[in-house]
């Protein structure tokens, strides 16, 4: 009743009344009234009307405008945090240096009002959304905060009045159970509903939910009302089931109820049938997988201490049914940034943390149902990174909501949804279950957001400890870790190729990465002192439990299953991990950790037979397994992996290796890497599981394993320093790096908070310590280099090391790679020339606990390995390489190196003893007489002899042959531990049944045993070896042995590793010398075995077969380089004197001959006929350059504020326009269009490079581009193609004309014909009507090139006149032609002609040519006498002037006439070749008009004073000698002139004052006629240049002008008044008075017509400047993030949008949308467009999110580059580091200078179409 009373009132004073009822003692009416206000108000069934909201503004306010209100809670906002909430997509900044946890963030406006200057900071796209931190004291340091968050402003706000809230906490609360209960009606479950639609529900709630995030923005004193409402229970209790007798609110009530039990982890039916789950009867279980999920999933259930975290959710508040319905509907983005911006208050963001925590599961459940998972993933970590990076939070609820124990049961939760039975090993019984990785959980990386926060709380130490004292919890981890322990199982395809080759390892090593290294990282970053030693004990406890456990279970026994591999132990890396840290940081006793030797036998054999298979895989014997397993090969190692995935492994084996029997482990590795039956004496061998061609690289990599095995020292010893120190050195030696990318290179821990953070100090200071920075260079080639480190000279002499090279390389050429620089570097330095070996390295001492390793390089096993390989190659045995050498050089060498601690000399019953002791270094100089090998019955074997027979010495048997079986030896040793284990019943079959495998299948022929006289040692081997590599006879001399240091051997070939060993051994040991000193002074016959003579000649001829070869190619490479030279010197730029066939025609030959040219097609030299035309490869563009060209030099400023702003009114093509549009109001048209050049904005530029071919020719060579498919970013059907020569850029052929180069001979013969016949004759030249062509194949092509030209440019750059397509029309635009390439020209030059004839411009010009077709289509058009202009010129025409009456617009005045065009238009009409003594009489008389029209122009710009006082001054000197060529009686006498019309100069005399403030003195006004006649000056002798061949002599710059007129003949009267003198120079046909007066009659007729703005005009014209500055782009500033901040949120003009991708044109300035559909016209995109309209179709734009700049060329594009580097010299493309980035002058030259010289098509390589649509 009395609510609908309520609701006719208006608004506002309804609440004001209802405001001042609750203010009221006793408030209960105002109380009911709301109520019902409210109830018929905010009535969820009908759903959201804007009528609602309206009221809500109204209630809130209480009476005062919405807008007021805000104000007055925002003065009470006590915040001290920012807080503010982005979403994805943002750009927000991270510092390093500022920030305690790692995921801090600042919003771009705290970042900018901190001091971050020299921080470590960086710019990023917003991933997932983030909130500003800035004030925040537990993420990051307080020095970093803003100015506006480091006051603690909260402090001195007022308290808030209770008056002015009182309406929002009455109001608000029913607001938003309207919004709950709408959220409740609107769900429907995924499986009920076919139309289900969140979606639109979301839609109509989004004003509501806006509203609330308004509020939240109105401050401190808003939120904390707003946390009330939402964590009071009273209030939800009484509103969440509604009234009794409201229907609908109960109805809603249940619909909630029901959402809600579906909400556990376990859903309640499988908790009822907990017991019974196990023996589910078979109908149910259809899948005997689905089983193991099952029945561990109930068992999970039962471990978890908290049972609270499977049951359904119970809501106490309005919060936690709000964070339901935000999972419910998958976190829709306003409601996730509503939550977010609630943060800043604590008591909310305690209680939201619990609640997170406490709805966890419930989140991760729904997570993996969801369609969109990607999207939700994002915004889940958006709010848990908000939450968790604090510490203290994270700990809170780690103490009251288990929230380790939730995160660890949902992470177990998770990956049982996709377990799958082990095939590794007993594929049969295998009990191990392992994930899936073809599931979409893994696949799609679902377990991210779980995943990442479990790290972020496991980084702060306190919740770590937690976790790590926690046992029940470890058990859990690490039954978690072992679902991954062998997944992704590797069987090797034996016959057929496999079909489809599946990519589910990138989600293996993905996961393992994330999901277990991660952790782990985390784990042991606080485990550094001794006090956690207690958790390393643990850990490594429950790791080698859970291995016993795995090994059971997967059915191990002693032999890995054949042809299986799996990448993935994370248990056994674990175990290493700990060990590690164990030994290094927290000095644990390495045994104490260790588990009885036959476990670690076990350990040991799944990591090994990883290195084995890395090696089977690069030996090709996986192929059939296709590409992906060489991809698991590559990833095992890269960078981001390594560190968690094979530096574990060889670090595990490494502590197996040290504690096991050394002839065990050795075996093994042979065995392993299947090279065991290559290992014998006998020349011929049988290998039972390889092919021969996969003997040597398996040979290779197990004798490479062990020599890594022996030399690591990643875990053994060295530090964090040496460790980073040795990573980079050896990324800088495989090639030079920039900075960012040896950044991601460098293994680091993966753990952000690990203090190796990339960018620290530590990485800075050793960068600079072993590496010199090589700046950014820009090549002439046009690629851009970027900043690079390169190794310095020391780095390569003392660090380089090639194992770690080895190691850490991904692809194998990356070694060769490295290589190749060092000896490129020994090369340079001196050191050595020839082909260098990897130099040895000496290693960092072994840390005590390992010395166990070194006994692997000191046992009998390997010394019969070593001696066995030794005596293959110097047999020259099939499957031996220089790298086999090379490692067991090596492996000798560590042994010396490192001699084995306690020599306890115990004679072990070895086999068939063949060396006495296990010291290497004793080992070296023992004899080994005989052999006894099994070889196949066919061998060639032929020493076998009689062994025994000629032994007459009486050696009794047992000494005289050995016998050396791996594989029995390893049984032996196996058996022994076994034995010593006492296991003897269980175990004493084994050996038996396995050893049988490794006997090679009895296939014919049969082995037979046979004995071997070998009489050698290690020593002597060594040193044949050393002759065998040195090809001479007497390689080591004695004295050699006197004088041996072995320091001094550091670098070189294998001779050199040679000599370095045997010095060692000769200077350790007394009796190695001695034996050394027999051999080598035994001097040998030749060598003393039959067999070998012929061979060793054989290697003779081989080596100097080889030389010469050598020789040979050297001899070719040197040759070609010098054609390579000459040929450079001629196709490209090179600044050389013009050598060019073209240019120089003619000044060389005698005098008649005809120019030559060769056809770089056909290769035949001939002259260009009429039939056969010869013709220049050009390159036809529409350029705008000169129209952008500016009067003052400096270039315009990008503008970067809004107060910033640029004109284009004054370039020149804007003036042109204005100037030619002025006239053609006043003027004839067809006199117009010839007073004027176009061609300034959209004019044609020719360019060529300078090679030539006949036109036929072409013609097929395009024909066969054609037909050809494979087209390289050119379009033929558009002309387009490569010079078949130096593939150039071209798109047109310009025939040249038969006939002479130059017009030499009799026409360049000075006459002395007096100025008047000459005019005279000029005259009757032109008269001469155009002969028209002969039809032939040369004027075919010539009317072909000119149509070509006019398709380059637009048609609005042709069509001037009023109506397009007439004659005049096209004769305007075919003269601007020639104009457009002499502008250009001497714009590449410079802008002057003060440097002469050579220049890099005049390579490319094609002047000559271009005259000549453009005058042949000239010449058809004739200038009608009557208007000829001409005569006007040179005749007194006073008669006509009544000819004006008929005529409706007079003719343009020929001091309006641009000059230079007028030049052009007659040498362009007159007949060609033309005389040159008429080329320079026409450019006298037109030099008399352009000194006319500066002597006007300059006039204008006097004040009246100042006119008054040069005409008196000019009329006294009119009378003396030469008056008419001194420019005082001149001006004189034009000012006098002029004043007879009415106000040609009066109109605006009051700004004319203010421009001339200056004084003009005599001096001055020279100098300004002088700059004015400059431009024609120049022009004219650059035409005069082409056209005669006249050279251009160089001179300084204030020479210029009188040189430029002494070049054309203006020779005048210099003498009479001073050479300086510009009026000296002229030279008058008539009375010099009356043509200036007639001329002035001209204008003066026009001013009868006197409006003022036509008066505006005349001035304007009159006053025309003809110098412009060389073309510049917009000056960029020096640092990015000005332009980045300015223009990356701009809306852009035309769509008022904020682009997507937004673009800045570097030319003018445009800011445009590229690619956006929003400004499309016609299908063509913004940059297109504009490229077309400001560039003629040539743009360059700068990507304002990217940084770098693209250019558009007609129909094509390219990435240039960028101009902008960091402070390491490198690009940022798409700003993905986000570093400061600083304008490279040099680059933005190089730009410009490519844009102004038209070369980009040249430089560029890489362009593609753009189809318009950027």
């Amino acid at each position: 009743m009395m609510a609908a009373s309520l609701l006719r009132r208006d608004k506002k004073s309804t609440a004001a009344h209802l405001k001042a009822d609750l203010q009221r003692t006793d408030n209960s009416s105002g109380l009911r009234q709301l109520q019902e206000l409210l109830d018929s108000v905010l009535n969820a069934e009908r759903g959201s009307d804007p009528e609602a909201l309206d009221w809500c503004k109204w209630l809130l306010a209480g009476g005062d405008g919405f807008d007021e209100f805000c104000r007055a809670v925002r003065s009470y906002d006590n915040a001290t945090l920012c807080g503010l909430v982005w979403t994805a997509n943002f750009v927000a900044y991270r510092c390093r240096t500022c920030g305690i946890s790692p995921c801090m963030s600042l919003c771009a406006e705290c970042f900018n009002n901190g001091d971050h200057t020299g921080h470590d900071f960086n710019m990023f796209r917003s991933q997932a959304g983030g909130a500003c931190d800035c004030g925040d004291g537990n993420v990051m340091r307080e020095s970093g905060f803003c100015s506006r968050h480091r006051l603690k402003t909260g402090e001195n706000v007022p308290s808030v009045p209770r008056d002015l809230l009182l309406m929002s906490e009455m109001v608000l609360p029913r607001f938003i159970i309207t919004i709950i209960q709408y959220l409740r009606d609107g769900y429907t479950e995924p499986e009920s509903a076919a139309d289900r639609d969140l979606q639109k529900v979301l839609q109509q709630l989004e004003p509501h939910i806006s509203f609330l995030e308004e509020l939240t923005k109105m401050g401190g004193a808003m939120r904390t009302v707003l946390t009330k409402i939402l964590t009071n229970q009273q209030t939800f209790k009484e509103l969440s089931m509604g009234q009794e007798e409201n229907v609908y609110a109960k109805r809603n009530y249940e619909k909630y109820l029901s959402a809600l039990k579906s909400s556990g982890l376990v859903s309640v039916e499988e908790k009822g049938a907990g017991a019974g789950a196990t023996d589910t009867p078979a109908g149910e279980d259809q899948d005997g997988l689905q089983g193991v999920g099952q029945r561990k999933r109930v068992k999970l259930s039962s471990t978890t201490k908290d049972p609270s975290i499977m049951d359904t959710l119970k809501h106490k508040c309005f919060l936690e049914e709000l964070l339901f319905w935000t999972i419910k509907y998958e976190f829709p983005q306003k409601m996730v940034t509503f939550l977010l911006n609630m943060l800043p208050d604590q008591d909310y963001k305690i209680t939201f943390t619990k609640t997170f925590v406490q709805h966890y599961a419930f989140i991760m459940k729904t997570l993996m149902k969801s369609h969109e998972s990607d999207t939700m993933s994002n915004r889940i970590v958006h709010i848990s990174v908000q939450l968790f990076s604090n510490e203290e939070l994270a700990r809170h609820v780690t103490e009251e909501c288990q929230l380790l124990d939730i995160m660890v049961t949902v992470l177990l939760y998770m990956m049982e949804s996709c377990l799958i039975k082990s095939e590794l090993q007993d594929e049969e019984n295998n009990r191990h279950v392992v994930v899936n990785c073809g599931e979409a959980l893994l696949k799609n990386n679902t377990y991210w957001p779980l995943v990442s926060d479990f790290i972020n709380i496991l980084s702060h130490q306190s919740v770590a400890n937690r976790f790590l004292e926690d046992h029940s919890l470890l058990l859990l981890w690490m039954s978690f870790v072992s679902f991954f322990q062998g997944m992704n199982l590797n069987k090797r395809e034996l016959n057929e190729h496999v079909e489809f080759e599946s990519q589910t390892y990138y989600a293996a090593f993905a996961a393992e990465l994330e999901a277990c290294a991660q952790p782990m990282w985390g784990l042991l970053t606080h485990c550094k002192v001794k006090e956690t030693q207690e958790y390393t004990k643990t850990v490594v406890r429950y790791c080698l439990e859970t291995l016993q456990m795995w090994f059971d279970a997967i059915g191990f026994v002693d032999e890995p299953a054949l042809n299986q591999l799996t990448f993935h132990l994370p248990l056994h890396r674990y175990y290493a991990m700990f060990l590690s840290k164990g030994v290094k940081c927290q000095g644990l006793d390495l045994d104490s950790l260790l588990p009885d030797q036959e476990m670690l036998m076990k350990i040991m054999v799944h990591p090994l037979q990883i290195q084995a298979s890395l090696s089977e895989i690069h030996s090709n014997m996986w192929v059939r397994n296709g590409l992906q397993i060489k991809g698991q090969a590559m990833t095992y190692v890269q960078s981001h992996f390594c560190n968690s995935m094979i530096d574990p492994d060889i670090y595990l084996l490494q502590v197996c290796a040290s504690r096991l029997d050394p002839d065990y482990f050795i075996s093994s590795v042979f065995e392993r890497f299947k090279v065991v039956d290559l290992l014998t004496m006998a020349s011929q061998h049988q290998n039972a599981v390889l092919d021969s061609e996969q003997e040597r690289p398996m040979l290779e990599g197990a004798l490479t394993f062990l020599v890594i095995l022996c030399s690591l020292r990643i875990h053994l010893g060295m530090s964090d320093d040496e460790i980073l120190r040795a990573e980079m050195v050896s990324q800088l030696c495989m090639n030079d790096r920039t900075h960012s990318s040896l950044l991601d290179l460098i293994p680091e821990n993966p753990n952000p908070k690990s203090g190796v953070v990339p960018g620290s100090c530590s990485f800075e200071e050793m960068l600079s310590a072993i590496a010199d920075f090589k700046a950014p260079v820009f090549e002439p080639g046009g690629s851009m280099q970027q900043g690079m480190y390169t190794p310095k000279a020391e780095v390569w002499e003392n660090e380089f090391d090639p194992i770690m090279v080895i190691l850490r390389t991904v692809y194998r050429r990356d070694v060769q790679s490295a290589m190749d620089r060092y000896a490129a570097f020994l090369k340079q330095s001196g050191i050595h020339t020839g082909n260098p070996w990897p130099p040895y390295k000496e290693r960092t001492p072994l840390h005590p606990c390992y010395r166990g390793l070194v006994r692997l390089l000191h046992c009998k096993t390997l010394h019969i390995v070593i001696f066995t390989l030794l005596y293959k190659i110097w047999m020259d045995h099939q499957n031996m390489s220089e790298h086999v050498l090379c490692m067991v050089l090596y492996l000798i060498e560590l042994g010396l190196d490192n001699p084995v601690q306690d020599d306890k000399v115990e004679e072990e019953h070895c086999h068939d003893s063949w060396f006495p002791g296990t010291s290497l270094l004793s080992n070296l100089h023992h004899v080994i007489n005989f052999v006894r090998v099994r070889v196949p019955e066919t061998a060639s074997e032929h020493i076998l002899t009689g062994a025994y027979t000629t032994s007459s010495s009486g050696m009794n048997a047992r000494t005289t042959a050995q016998v050396f079986s791996l594989v029995a030896e390893r049984r032996r040793k196996f058996q022994e531990i076994i034995n010593r284990s006492n296991h003897e019943a269980s175990q004493a079959v084994r050996p038996k049944s396995s050893s049988s495998r490794w006997l090679p299948p009895g296939s014919p022929p049969q082995l037979v045993t046979e004995i071997l006289e070998i009489r050698e040692s290690m020593l002597s081997l060594l040193v044949k070896l050393h002759q065998k590599l040195s090809a001479k006879q007497d390689s080591l001399s004695l004295s050699w042995l006197a004088e041996v240091d072995p320091a001094h051997h550091a670098h070189g070939d294998g001779l050199t590793a040679i000599e370095r060993i045997l010095a060692k051994a000769a200077t350790r040991s007394r009796h190695s010398k001695r034996c050394l000193q027999e051999i080598c002074g035994k001097v040998f016959p030749p060598i003393p075995l039959k067999k070998n003579s012929p061979g060793d000649k054989k290697s003779m001829d081989k080596e100097e077969r080889r030389q010469r070869a050598r020789e040979r190619q050297q001899k070719l490479l040197a040759e070609f380089a010098s054609r390579q030279k000459s040929f450079m010197e001629t196709a490209m730029d090179v600044e050389s004197p013009e050598t060019d066939a073209v240019m120089d025609m003619g000044s060389a030959e005698p005098l008649d001959s005809e120019v030559l040219y060769d056809c770089v097609i056909c290769g035949q030299s001939g002259p260009s006929t009429e039939d056969r035309p010869t013709g220049l490869v050009v390159l036809l563009q529409a350029s705008s350059v000169l129209g952008h060209r500016c009067r003052s030099d400096t270039p315009k400023r990008l503008p970067t504020t809004d107060e910033e702003h640029i004109y284009p009114e004054d370039t020149c093509g804007a003036t042109h326009d204005v100037r030619l549009s002025l006239m053609q109001r006043y003027f004839k048209d067809s006199s117009c269009l010839q007073s004027v050049s176009v061609g300034w904005d959209g004019g044609v530029y020719v360019q060529t490079c300078g090679h030539t071919l006949h036109i036929d020719c072409h013609k097929s060579y395009m024909e066969s581009l054609r037909n050809d498919q494979v087209l390289q970013g050119f379009s033929v059907d558009k002309g387009e193609f490569t010079c078949p020569l130096c593939r150039q850029f071209a798109n047109s052929v310009l025939p040249c004309r038969p006939g002479r180069g130059m017009e030499t001979g009799a026409w360049h013969t000075p006459s002395n014909k007096s100025m008047s016949t000459l005019v005279k004759e000029v005259e009757d030249l032109q008269e001469q009507l155009g002969i028209f062509p002969v039809e032939s194949n040369l004027s075919k092509e010539m009317e072909s090139v000119i149509k070509d030209i006019k398709s380059t440019t637009q048609k609005k750059y042709m069509d001037y006149g009023k109506n397009p397509g007439s004659p005049d029309n096209d004769f305007l635009f075919m003269y601007s032609v020639a104009r457009t390439n002499l502008e250009l020209e001497l714009v590449h030059r410079g802008g002057n002609l003060c440097s002469g004839g050579a220049s890099a411009a005049a390579k490319r010009s094609c002047l000559n040519q271009l005259f000549h077709v453009l005058a042949m289509h000239m010449r058809l058009y004739s200038i009608d006498s009557a208007y000829n202009p001409w005569t006007r010129l040179t005749q007194s025409t006073h008669s006509r002037d009544n000819e004006y009456c008929d005529d409706e617009r007079p003719e343009v005045p020929m001091l309006f006439r641009d000059v230079p065009s007028l030049l052009i238009i007659f040498i362009l009409t007159m007949p060609q070749p033309l005389r040159k003594e008429h080329f320079t009489c026409v450019v006298k008389v037109l030099y008399s008009l352009q000194y006319t029209q500066a002597l006007a122009a300059l006039s204008v710009r006097f004040s009246r004073e100042e006119r008054l006082a040069w005409s008196n001054s000019g009329a006294a000197k009119k009378n003396t000698p030469n008056s008419d060529k001194s420019w005082e009686s001149l001006l004189g006498h034009m000012i006098s002139e002029l004043t007879k019309a009415k106000d040609v100069y009066d109109t605006n005399s009051e700004e004319t004052l203010v421009l001339s403030s200056s004084v003009w003195s005599p001096h001055s006004i020279e100098f300004s006629l002088q700059q004015f006649c400059l431009p024609f000056l120049r022009l004219s002798c650059l035409l005069q240049h082409h056209l005669y061949g006249d050279g251009l002599p160089g001179c300084l710059v204030e020479e210029e002008f009188s040189l430029l007129a002494g070049c054309l003949g203006l020779s005048g009267s210099v003498q009479c008044s001073g050479a300086s003198s510009s009026a000296a120079r002229l030279e008058w046909n008539l009375d010099a008075f009356d043509l200036i007066s007639q001329w002035c009659s001209e204008v003066i007729a026009l001013s009868d017509t006197p409006t003022h703005d036509f008066l505006a005009s005349l001035q304007s014209l009159l006053g025309q400047d003809p110098q412009w500055a060389a073309p510049r782009l917009l000056h960029l500033p020096d640092n990015y993030n000005t332009i980045f901040q300015y223009y990356h949120r701009k809306s852009c003009t035309s769509c008022g949008k904020t682009p997507k991708d937004p673009a800045l044109c570097l030319v003018c300035g445009a800011f445009v949308c590229l690619k956006g559909h929003c400004c499309k016209q016609q299908g063509v995109c913004e940059c297109v467009l504009h490229s077309q309209h400001c560039g003629a179709a040539t743009g360059i734009f700068l990507l304002i999110n990217a940084s770098v700049i693209i250019i558009i060329r007609g129909h094509r594009f390219c990435l240039w580059g960028s101009v902008y580097l960091d402070a390491h010299g490198e690009e940022d493309r798409d700003l993905r580091r986000g570093k400061p980035l600083y304008l490279c002058e040099e680059r933005y030259r190089v730009l410009e200078q490519q844009w102004v010289s038209h070369t980009f098509d040249h430089i560029n390589k890489r362009w593609g179409p753009h189809y318009n649509g950027l």
